[in-house]
């Protein structure tokens, strides 16, 4: 096998949507930006993000959107608005948009590992 050289990205968020910054994150961390990229090969690079808090939100998504995650016992869905994950830590929301837009593989925990993000 032949060594990764991996690069470290930075990526600037302010005034961006958040949709908009997360597919470009994910293709840097899966390396479809390399002309040697293989969907089953690691070869990504390692990505800063800076200004997360500064990030733009189109529509009423802020207020309207919410996270939801199931305890898989009865009636144990869960559900978290948007605002409040934003307020708490900026960070989170971008990280979960990164997180979904990944293959749901054993590379998505290695890859979301050269994932920093600065606020």
């Amino acid at each position: 096998m032949h060594e990764v050289k991996r690069e470290i990205i930075e990526v600037d968020a302010s005034d961006k949507a958040v949709g908009r910054v997360a597919t470009q994150v994910a293709k840097i961390l899966m390396g479809k930006h390399k002309p040697s990229f293989e969907r089953h090969i690691d070869l990504g690079d390692c990505v800063v993000i800076h200004h997360a808090s500064k990030v733009k939100f189109t529509g009423k998504k802020l207020v309207q959107k919410d996270y939801m995650h199931h305890t898989n016992h009865p009636g144990g869905l869960k559900t978290i608005s948007m605002k409040k994950v934003f307020d708490a830590n900026p960070a989170d929301v971008m990280k979960k948009a990164i997180i979904k837009m990944l293959p749901k593989n054993k590379l998505r925990i290695e890859m979301m590992k050269r994932l920093i993000i600065n606020n």
